[in-house]
This record gives C-alpha cells, sequence and structure tokens, in this order.
C-alpha cells in the first residue's frame, strides 16, 4: 500500500512535469509564429513599395512617420535593392525577384560615379547582391565599370581610396573605416575580369588601413587624414563618433566586416587577425548591453540611456558568422544568433507603421542630431544577410 502510495505522487509529478513542458513548448511555438507573421509582415511592406528611381528609402521617424527617400546618387540607395534580392533569396518567393530586378535597373547610372568612395555599397549591394542570386551576364559588367569608376579614387602616394569630396577645410586625404567595405567591389572585379589591378588596389589599401586606422586595444578610428604627397598621416579623428578617441560602434562593424571579406578574398593572415582581434574588442567590450545590440558609441557618457545602433549589431552578426567559417571560433556563431533573436523580437521589428522598413532603433549621425534610433535601410540590409548566413549556417 506503501509503495503504491508513493508511485501514485511520483506519476503524479511527472504528469505535472510534462504537462508544464508542454504547456511551455506551446508557448514558445506560438511566440515564434507570432514573430515569423511579424516579419512577414515588414517583409511584404518592401514588397509594396512602389519603385520610383528618386525615392530609394533611406529612414524613417517613428514619430513623424515621414519617410526619408534620396535619388541612386546616395550611399545608402544600393542597400534596398539589395534588401530585396536577399529576401527572393531567403523566401524563394519570386516577388521578391521581380520587384529587386525593377529597383536594381535604377542603379546602374552610378556604375559611372567617380564622386563618391561608396559605389561600392550603390553598386555590389545591388548589382553585386543580385549577381549572386540570378547569375546574370549584365550585372557582371556593371560591377566592372564600376570598379574603373572607383579605382580612380585610389592615390598612390597615400596607398588609399579617397573618401570625401568635402571638408577641404578639415582635411587633405580623408580615408574612413567604412571604405573597407567597399573593397568587396574591387576584388570581384578582378574576378569577373582576371585584371589583377583591382585586386592590387584593394589590397593597398586594405594593406594602408590596418597600418594607420587601429589603436593598440584594437579600436578603430573612424578617419585619418593622409598628406598626398608623402603619404604620412596629419590626422586621426572621427565624424560620426562620440570624440576623436571613442570607439563609434558601426566603425568597429565596418572593420570585423571589412577584413573578413578582405580574408576571404586574399587568404592574408594579417586580415583575420586583425578582424578576431576586433571582433574581440568589440564583444567583450565592458559597455556591449547582454542583448548584443551596442548604444551607438561606446564612450557615451549616457550610457546606459544612450541610443542603440541595431545596424552596427546586424553588420557585426553577418561578419561573425562568416569569420567563424574560417576559425570555427563558437562564441561568433553564439553571438550572431544571439543578435538575431534580439532582433527578431517585438522590441525591434516595426509594429503597426507603413514605411518599406523591418527594424527600428538604428542611429545614423549621432553629433549631427540625423537618424537617430530608428529605421535605417542598411540595418534592415545586414539583418536580411546575417538571416540568410545563419540559414545557410544550419544547413551545413
Amino acid at each position: 500500500m506503501f509503495k503504491i502510495k508513493y508511485l501514485g505522487i511520483i506519476i503524479g509529478c511527472l504528469s505535472f512535469f510534462v504537462a508544464c513542458k508542454s504547456n511551455n513548448t506551446s508557448k514558445n511555438e506560438m511566440i515564434t509564429a507570432d514573430i515569423d507573421s511579424l516579419l512577414e509582415i515588414r517583409y511584404r511592406k518592401l514588397l509594396e513599395y512602389r519603385a520610383d528611381s528618386l525615392a530609394f528609402p533611406r529612414s524613417m521617424s517613428t514619430k513623424t512617420k515621414v519617410i526619408r527617400k534620396n535619388g541612386s546618387k546616395d550611399w545608402t540607395s544600393g542597400f534596398f535593392p539589395g534588401s530585396l534580392w536577399l529576401l527572393y533569396q531567403l523566401t524563394e518567393n519570386m516577388e521578391y525577384m521581380e520587384k529587386a530586378i525593377e529597383w536594381t535597373a535604377f542603379m546602374e547610372k552610378e556604375k559611372y560615379n567617380d564622386r563618391s568612395h561608396d559605389t561600392g555599397f550603390m553598386i555590389y549591394c545591388s548589382f553585386g547582391t543580385g549577381h549572386k542570386a540570378i547569375e546574370k551576364k549584365e550585372y557582371q559588367n556593371v560591377i566592372l565599370e564600376a570598379a574603373r569608376s572607383l579605382s580612380k579614387r585610389f592615390n598612390k602616394n597615400v596607398g588609399s581610396i579617397l573618401s570625401w569630396d568635402f571638408g577641404k577645410d578639415l582635411w587633405e586625404f580623408p580615408v574612413i573605416i567604412d571604405n573597407m567595405m567597399n573593397l568587396e567591389l574591387l576584388f570581384e572585379a578582378t574576378k569577373i575580369s582576371g585584371d589583377s589591378i583591382y585586386h592590387q588596389l584593394a589590397v593597398q589599401h586594405a594593406n594602408t588601413t590596418l597600418e594607420n586606422h587601429f589603436r593598440v586595444d584594437n579600436s578603430t578610428y573612424h578617419v585619418v587624414d593622409y598628406d598626398t604627397i608623402h603619404g604620412t598621416v596629419r590626422n586621426k579623428m572621427t565624424h560620426q563618433g562620440f570624440n576623436d578617441e571613442s570607439s563609434w560602434a558601426r566603425g568597429q562593424a565596418w572593420a570585423i566586416y571589412g577584413y573578413t571579406m578582405a580574408y576571404r578574398y586574399t587568404k592574408e593572415i594579417s586580415y583575420l587577425n586583425q578582424a578576431e582581434l576586433t571582433a574581440t574588442y568589440y564583444l567583450k567590450h565592458k559597455n556591449l548591453p547582454e542583448d548584443g545590440i551596442p548604444y551607438w558609441d561606446f564612450a557615451d557618457p549616457n550610457i546606459p540611456n544612450a541610443p542603440r545602433d541595431v545596424s552596427a549589431s546586424a553588420i557585426v552578426a553577418s561578419a561573425l558568422f562568416e569569420l567563424y567559417s574560417y576559425t570555427e571560433n563558437k562564441k561568433y556563431v553564439v553571438y550572431s544568433q544571439k543578435v538575431l533573436e534580439t532582433l527578431k523580437s517585438k522590441k525591434y521589428i516595426l509594429e503597426n507603421k507603413e514605411g518599406p522598413f523591418i527594424l527600428d532603433s538604428s542611429t545614423g549621425n549621432w553629433p549631427a542630431n540625423d537618424e537617430i534610433d530608428g529605421p535605417i535601410v542598411y540595418g534592415d540590409y545586414y539583418f536580411l544577410e546575417a538571416m540568410l548566413r545563419e540559414k545557410r549556417f544550419k544547413s551545413n
């Protein structure tokens, strides 16, 4: 009788445990389905946005709901067609491909644009991402022409590509860490054409940046200004960070992504080392929040009340999936998947708002009080790229 009594208690406890676990599983499945549905709604907002060559969506005020729109000359213009290409690859829905082709066509004239260092962002994020999706010969030709245009901004004395044409009173030959991202266009141009000149220019730029942009702790300056005659460094400063010696979050992201990408094309071990060192600085920083979404600058004295920058976390998450493939360091995947889980929540996905954007809480240019804590197109682009890389990581 004693044994039967306690056997009943044990069975009862087990039944209760199984029921609780089942309920939790059901709740988790409901939450996942809810988020998937919310994401699908946001994806459709991109699809439904009317194609207009003068209205590439850049950002949106969540307060006024006004969408900031630009023509194809804006440095962010390639991200919207690129996002549509990434959605096509994620969903295999032909509607996204058709819309991506339509928007990408508006970008073609920028292949001749030699007045911007961001031809890489403009052309490679649109035509390059499109070519990865459908391997179109015409897209290769555009990439090659754009690489010719970008190459005109290279200065052999400095060993770098000029970033900005403005600010003559501030600098002589400014080079920003963001420029590492534009090298992918040059590396690909050599793959397409067989002409090594583009690869060589990209390597020289990466080497110059490696030598001069990084601090002892492996954080990066935003801007390095050079003397065009002797190629020497005139000054190191910021343009979008809190101050000259602070660590602007998106700048660290560009560095991690840029050197990981450069390693892909060159297998130069110093590039891989720098990507890892800056990733370590970023991941171990005392001011990186637990959820992985950084404040816009690690040195903002208003932390923890400073704005976050979703775009920086998305760039790093995407980069670290690739960096893992070269190092098999699991901490990179842990961070990337944590960030994606965080971003796929109601805290960061836009809800009940019109506009062709997915995520909230990116910060563009804090010193200029421009695009603070709202949806920005490149945040969406790198979020979707990270999602695609995670999908491929899981399939492998």
